[in-house]
């Protein structure tokens, strides 16, 4: 069983001990550690505070926890029901909400669930932010609010609709040469709330669509993390035919992946890489993607003219370097697009919606536009830690040993060699050590990262 605390919030397994997996009251401290800094830091002594979940098992026994605190501490809470992440973040700027709780795992299998943590912009806390909530969690001096200063509850379920206005009110979405293509889609959305909200997309853009794993009972069907290796089951529906594109998404909807009309992947990498590609044609200017990304949107940044920056992994380290650095759009390499005009948030909604107008502006087949980009390959490892594992220790060893190489240590370690790069850091959300590495060939990526592994491997 597991509890892991960091600044993106509490994430666990459900059930066991407390203190060592995600149960009501470790829930209870933690949200009362939130709204104990959004008090402090927030807009109003008395405010809001949206909280919207996926569908997992135990969204709503967590969602019951979380909402019942907030009220016995004061603030008001606005339950948007099930909603992907992009949809809460954009609900707490659009009720002009204090913060906002989003209770999803995101790619973790079904036994676990997290709290993720906006503040009034609807965007994650940044990691100041989030170590001073870590800290009121630790010192558990806390003050609830007296039977006339209780929160109230309000229940709103209009937010989809807003965020789905607001996709199709962005210039460069393009909904007339979307519904002249025509396209049929087959979708995945893993028994979670992609279930609910992507018809709702599909049928304001006119696509046709069948669903896979549509029903959000959050009994995911498979690993629900959107890599290959778990999606046989909508590669093979491709393959039989009869559709344009397959589109899948993780359980809270930020992370993104398409599949070619001959049941080939797109390459989760290259989802941000082909709407960078769109948004750049049409509005020149900088990217940022994080330090484990490909290089391609680097190459897509420099054939536009603009600036490509790299950022530590994780949401917020992206879209803070995004803002410093201007960029009109960014994400991760996990299938996440940020695009400013939306909102700073990953928002697999913004990315369909986008890729389906590059699709219809082009005239192309999935599989023609995939190469028109740049070749790289990821292999994404990872090795398992134990308590005893001191991994500062160990990256410190592998910087020393590669020293003569392009080496930078913004976050964990990443080694660039001319033609390829392998990047280790330790895991936010899991006890691992992430390794990933990109080459011109998934053979040669795959062997540079298991060479490097079994460094990390001699040192434990």
């Amino acid at each position: 069983m597991t509890l892991i605390k960091s600044i993106s919030g509490i994430r666990g397994t459900i059930g066991g001990h407390t203190g060592d997996t995600l149960n009501p009251l470790d829930i209870v401290k933690f949200v009362t550690a939130y709204a104990t800094f959004i008090r402090k830091n927030g807009k109003s002594d008395k405010g809001k505070i949206v909280v919207g979940r996926d569908a997992r098992i135990s969204g709503e026994m967590v969602k019951n926890m979380v909402c019942g605190t907030l009220m016995g501490f004061g603030y008001d809470v606005i339950d948007i029901g099930l909603a992907t992440t992009p949809t809460t973040e954009l609900a707490v700027r659009m009720s002009g909400a204090d913060g906002g709780i989003i209770i999803t795992a995101s790619h973790n299998p079904r036994q676990w669930n997290a709290l993720k943590l906006l503040n009034h912009e609807g965007e994650f806390l940044n990691k100041e932010d989030g170590n001073e909530v870590l800290a009121i969690a630790e010192a558990e001096n806390f003050e609830y609010a007296d039977v006339d200063h209780l929160g109230h509850y309000t229940e709103d379920n209009s937010f989809d609709q807003r965020h789905i206005d607001s996709v199709l009110a962005l210039k460069l979405v393009d909904v007339d040469a979307i519904r002249k293509a025509g396209f049929h889609v087959c979708v995945d959305a893993i028994n979670s709330v992609g279930g609910v909200v992507l018809p709702k997309l599909f049928d304001a853009l006119g696509v046709r669509y069948v669903f896979l794993n549509g029903d959000p009972t959050g009994d995911f069907a498979h690993n629900p993390e959107p890599l290959e290796k778990n999606l046989t089951g909508i590669m093979d529906k491709m393959r039989a035919g009869g559709f344009d594109l397959g589109v899948v998404v993780d359980p809270d909807v930020d992370r993104l992946a398409f599949i070619c009309e001959n049941g080939e992947m797109f390459g989760e990498e290259y989802t941000l890489v082909s709407v960078a590609d769109y948004v750049l044609s049409h509005t020149p200017g900088n990217t940022v993607s994080n330090l484990s990304s490909t290089r391609a949107l680097r190459d897509v940044t420099a054939k536009h003219g603009g600036s490509y920056t790299a950022s530590a992994v994780g949401e917020v380290n992206v879209t803070t370097l995004m803002k410093e650095t201007n960029a009109i759009i960014g994400g991760e390499g996990n299938g996440g697009v940020i695009y400013p005009q939306s909102h700073y948030g990953r928002d697999a909604l913004v990315g369909i919606a986008l890729f389906l107008s590059s699709l219809a502006h082009k005239g192309c087949k999935v599989s023609e536009l995939r190469k028109t980009f740049p070749d790289y390959f990821i292999a994404k490892n990872r090795i398992d830690l134990t308590p005893a594992t001191n991994v500062d220790a160990i990256l410190e060893k592998v910087k020393e040993m590669y020293r003569n190489e392009i080496v930078n240590d913004i976050d964990g370690v990443k080694i660039d060699f001319p033609k390829k790069w392998v990047h280790l850091r330790k895991s936010n959300t899991e006890p691992i050590i992430r390794v990933y590495s990109e080459a011109s060939t998934m053979e040669e990526a795959d062997a540079l990262g298991k060479e490097i592994m079994q460094v990390v491997y001699s040192m434990q």
